[in-house]
């Protein structure tokens, strides 16, 4: 798999963000276009799909492309050469895996077709899954299968769950306008900063008590921003935070909760609110039938030890868009070095994985698409 290192490596030097992949998405169509296959940019000039096979039953492999907007703090070689950017989730390892699997595929008589979708932007809101379905590249795919680095799995394990894998993301933000004043009359205005801190602590609680707790609803801050002066009350201030949620049917009644409970909070201060409230991503779940066939390839091609059960995250993935038009699966591949007990978490400026995870992740996605082939799902 020395090859694919190299490829691995090259992506991990040059990370590109979400709707920027230019480079990326014109290293994976060189490589598939030397394999003799004829790889498809999408509209948007970033990310691709490529068919292995000509005619018969279709499935599909999928990758995200894309790095985060974080400072790559290793000293290896092939650190990151784009300040402020890298592959600090693992994307170069997925593309890498669904570009081998599909170089794989290539040498192969194959019952059918083999969809490798290199999908761009899995990191923003909205992600790029919702693109790739736009221009109708899961018409007619009958099951789909992506990979995940999961740092908490030893090199060689394969975490797998059916049914809710991840939980959904959502952004939210809350901001609040007042005339202002000084701050030694807040009775004569609208003391915004203790409002926004009421909004800030009472909504999160109050979720918590109106929700079913087997939910997981989840909301944190990450930005708070109200005033420049000690003794003058702002006019504005912000908050801006992640809403996250283990259950669908909770996740879909969240906007006109959320929107309920802010202004019901704010209402005694005297402040306006205006929610922003964005849909990232639902739930990844898991179809039963295509959970047990990707396990089943699992240990085909790995033997029974490699295949270990999960737990679902808090964590988002755009996959789940793909899940909700066709029955498929996400597993999670271990990527941490034998013998490390402390491993980096995913989105860290020192995130690295075990590379010979790469040939691991490329014997279940080849084994998997072979299944999938002779299976209804």
């Amino acid at each position: 798999m020395t090859d694919l290192i190299d490829v691995r490596r090259d992506l991990h030097r040059h990370p590109e963000l979400g709707r920027l992949e230019r480079r990326t998405t014109s290293v994976l169509a060189d490589h598939l276009t030397a394999a003799g296959l004829s790889p498809k940019v999408l509209a948007g000039g970033t990310g691709l799909v490529c068919d292995v096979g000509t005619e018969g039953p279709l499935v599909a492999l999928r990758a995200d492309i894309d790095a985060l907007p974080l400072q790559d703090e290793k000293d290896v070689p092939y650190r990151s050469t784009v300040d402020g950017v890298c592959h600090a989730c693992g994307h170069d390892v997925h593309t890498t895996v669904v570009l081998g699997a599909g170089l794989e595929l290539a040498k192969r008589e194959l019952p059918g077709r083999v969809r490798l979708v290199f999908q761009h932007a899995e990191e923003q809101m909205p992600g790029g899954a919702l693109d790739v379905l736009a221009e109708g590249h899961l018409e007619g795919v009958q099951a789909i299968f992506g990979l995940h680095c999961d740092p908490a799995l030893e090199v060689g394990r394969i975490g797998l769950k059916a049914g809710p894998i991840t939980a959904a993301a959502d952004a939210v933000e809350v901001r609040l306008t007042g005339p202002g004043g000084h701050t030694s009359r807040p009775h004569n205005t609208v003391d915004l900063v203790h409002a926004l801190a009421t909004v800030a602590t009472g909504l999160p609680d109050a979720l918590s008590r109106l929700v079913d707790p087997r939910a997981g609803m989840c909301l944190v801050w990450g930005k708070v921003s109200a005033g420049n002066a000690r003794n003058a009350i702002p006019r504005e201030g912000v908050l801006e935070g992640t809403l996250r949620v283990l259950d669908k049917a909770a996740w879909q009644q969240a906007p006109d909760l959320v929107e309920r409970l802010v202004q019901g909070l704010v209402a005694p201060y005297g402040a306006r609110a205006v929610v922003s409230y964005e849909r990232g991503v639902p739930p990844v779940v898991n179809d039963p039938s295509a959970t047990t066939l990707l396990g089943a390839a699992v240990r085909t091609a790995l033997g029974e030890a490699a295949l270990v059960p999960t737990l679902q995250s808090l964590g988002g993935e755009d996959f789940a868009w793909y899940l909700d038009h066709v029955p498929g699966a996400m597993a999670r591949l271990g990527v941490r070095p034998p013998g490390a007990e402390r491993p980096l978490d995913l989105h860290q400026p020192l995130f690295d994985v075990d590379e010979s995870a790469i040939a691991v992740g490329v014997r279940v996605m080849v084994e998997a698409a072979l299944a999938a082939l002779g299976a209804v799902l």
